[in-house]
């Protein structure tokens, strides 16, 4: 077991545990003090028949009582809805200020029981158990909670840290492929944005990473939790440095939104980061050679660099309605080069046409062919 912590300034907030398993589950929540407490394990319908009554088991030895709540798998169900429905099981369960909710899931259910977790009672504290491996290296890590209104993502939420995070690596093993690889969409943002030599080691163990090698998959994930660990720590409320982990979000989102989820997110994500790299290398941050690469990298990992199917003035109007505007402006993350990201506030709605139409008419995949 190998454990991290995240800290506030000075002040440790939670432990970030890796294990291979949930043997060490019980050891990892006995500093939390929940003896005596109610818990609420929250989790969806893949995810249940797996992992539910494994930890159901671990937990009655240690709280009063536990409960489930157990919702239909899908980013449809996250929303507001959803969560009424927890809050009325949380009621009728008598749970008070003191108990505990626990994310049993993928990063629909990390952060919809974490957005619960942070109003039910104005706060209540809530253990991150992620499933996936986008949730294990990045919704699971900072707080980040909310549920989506209306189809627009993550709308409505609150900055509400975990108690705990615990990532069992081998929930990765009943992930179908494109499951699993979603998660390299940021898994490969956070070598772009933060860690060049990261970036070139997923690369050099692409075997490894795509035959789920879980002792590669344990430096994979913890090498990228560490990003966003010592990311959010310097900005744990989005005010500056925090806002470089949306690199290839906001076309990515706009994208989402448009194919109604059809698309996953890291799939999203990673057409997103190949519309801003295009981007950064017509302002000429990047290299055609350093853009080549990218997007050959987010292909050698099973991810789309292109979409169809999509009007360009629909995409462009749909970046407009992105949470991360600021005051009509557009927070763009842009590469300079590799390893390195910095906000570009002065993107212009020609620059976005051009980047978004670069992924639309398929250009990337035609240079790719030449």
């Amino acid at each position: 077991m190998k454990t991290m912590t995240v800290h506030d300034h000075e002040t440790p907030v939670y432990d970030i545990v890796f294990s291979k398993d949930y043997r060490d589950l019980s050891a990892a929540v006995k500093p939390l003090n929940i003896s005596g407490r109610k818990v609420c394990i929250v989790t969806e319908t893949n995810v249940a028949p797996h992992y539910l009554t494994e930890v159901e088991t671990i937990f009655s030895k240690e709280a009063s009582m536990v409960t489930t709540f157990v919702f239909n798998a899908g980013e449809a169900q996250k929303n507001l809805k959803t969560v009424e429905n927890l809050y009325e099981h949380l009621i009728l369960s008598g749970f008070d200020r003191k108990d505990f909710l626990v994310a049993l899931g993928g990063g629909v259910t990390g952060d919809l029981t974490g957005y619960a977790a942070a109003t039910y009672l104005r706060g209540i504290a809530f253990i991150q158990m992620p499933t996936s491996l986008l949730s294990q290296v990045d919704s699971s890590i900072g707080g980040k909670t909310g549920v989506d209104f209306n189809a627009y993502k993550n709308m409505v939420g609150a900055f509400h840290q975990p108690a705990l995070v615990y990532i069992n690596l081998s929930t990765l093993m009943t992930l179908k492929d494109n499951e699993y690889l979603s998660g390299m969409g940021e898994i490969i943002k956070h070598g772009l944005i933060k860690d060049a030599d990261y970036y070139h080691w997923m690369k050099l163990h692409h075997e490894e990473i795509m035959s789920r090698d879980l002792s590669v998959l344990e430096e994979l994930i913890y090498r990228s939790v560490n990003i966003k660990r010592i990311v959010v720590e310097n900005d744990p409320k989005e005010q500056g440095e925090r806002a470089l982990l949306n690199f290839g979000h906001t076309i990515g989102h706009a994208v989402e939104k448009l194919k109604n989820f059809s698309m996953l997110h890291g799939e999203c994500v990673s057409v997103g980061m190949a519309s801003a790299a295009y981007l950064s290398y017509r302002l000429k941050f990047i290299t055609k050679e350093s853009l080549d690469d990218i997007l050959e990298t987010i292909r050698l990992f099973g991810l789309p660099v292109s979409v169809s199917g999509l009007s360009l003035s629909d995409v462009l109007t749909a970046t407009k309605h992105d949470k991360k505007m600021d005051a009509g402006r557009i927070k763009f993350i842009v590469l300079k080069p590799e390893g390195r990201a910095v906000i570009d506030m002065s993107i212009t709605d020609d620059m976005l046409s051009e980047a978004i139409g670069y992924i639309l008419s398929c250009d990337c995949d035609k240079e790719a062919e030449e």
